[in-house]
């Protein structure tokens, strides 16, 4: 199928090039000079797409070889008509909020990370809870006791943070959500932010805590750790060849929520 397209797309005059999704030094080797990364997987390749193409803010348009695929938009029955409507410039640009979380240790950045679905903090392999203590703009909010925390995107609205009771967002949307996980006599309930709001929680835990991002990579986090979640200033790109109803259309179809007729 890559083949297939490749040849396709060069029909037109276009140039491409072929790389697996976790082949990083080849794709940020090339992504400066691409001006769409087209996936061809389920969500994960699209997750891992976005943060390759966060800094240049490349176009992402994705195959859907995946189970759910709330992210693609092509089915691959349809490829070649897609594709073709894509080249002759029959298309719009959806542009989605991504986040950006910075772990603070003993004073000291000690990583960041962007995600365009959700970044998670959550118990390690013991099931003993973590204790969040959790501030917004500076302002203490409340110190949860719960197995983790959400901060969800939009995009991430539909993923993880749905599993655990959350609001379902529009995709353009510019707020972000937090959603405790199996919260013990905390606040239970997601709290939706403003694009500006900055979420700070500061980890006790007497084992160990995880930070996920995107469910792809994990960070080990220690007591007394900060996780410092915003809004990122870049935004992820994805080329729409649908029109705009298509999110909620999806959404039923991809759940199995729609009418049966």
């Amino acid at each position: 199928m890559v083949a297939e397209m490749l040849e396709f797309i060069e029909s037109f005059g276009v140039s491409g090039w072929v790389s697996s999704s976790w082949d990083e030094e080849t794709i940020s080797a090339k992504i400066a000079r691409t001006n769409l990364l087209i996936t061809l997987g389920g969500d994960g390749s699209i997750l891992r797409a976005a943060r390759l193409g966060i800094e240049h803010g490349t176009l992402i348009m994705g195959v859907n070889l995946g189970r759910l695929g709330f992210l693609t938009e092509v089915e691959p029955a349809e490829w070649e008509d897609r594709f073709r409507q894509m080249l002759t410039g029959e298309y719009r640009i959806e542009e989605r909020l991504m986040v950006q979380a910075h772990i603070v240790r003993d004073g000291t950045e000690v990583a960041n990370y962007y995600a365009l679905n959700e970044i998670v903090i959550s118990r390690a392999a013991m099931a003993r809870v973590v204790r969040l203590k959790t501030a917004i703009n500076g302002s203490h909010l409340t110190t949860y006791t719960a197995d983790g925390m959400i901060l969800s995107t939009p995009t991430g609205s539909t993923a993880y943070a749905l599993a655990a009771g959350g609001p379902i967002l529009p995709p353009e949307l510019r707020n972000f959500q937090i959603v405790p996980l199996a919260p013990h006599l905390s606040l239970e309930r997601a709290i939706v932010l403003s694009e500006g709001d900055v979420v700070s929680l500061e980890v006790s835990t007497d084992h160990m805590a995880i930070l996920t991002v995107d469910g792809q990579f994990d960070l080990e986090l220690k007591n007394g750790d900060t996780v410092e979640v915003s809004a990122s200033p870049h935004v992820s790109r994805f080329l729409r060849l649908q029109d705009k109803s298509y999110f909620y259309r999806t959404l039923m179809q991809r759940l199995g929520w729609g009418e049966h007729k």
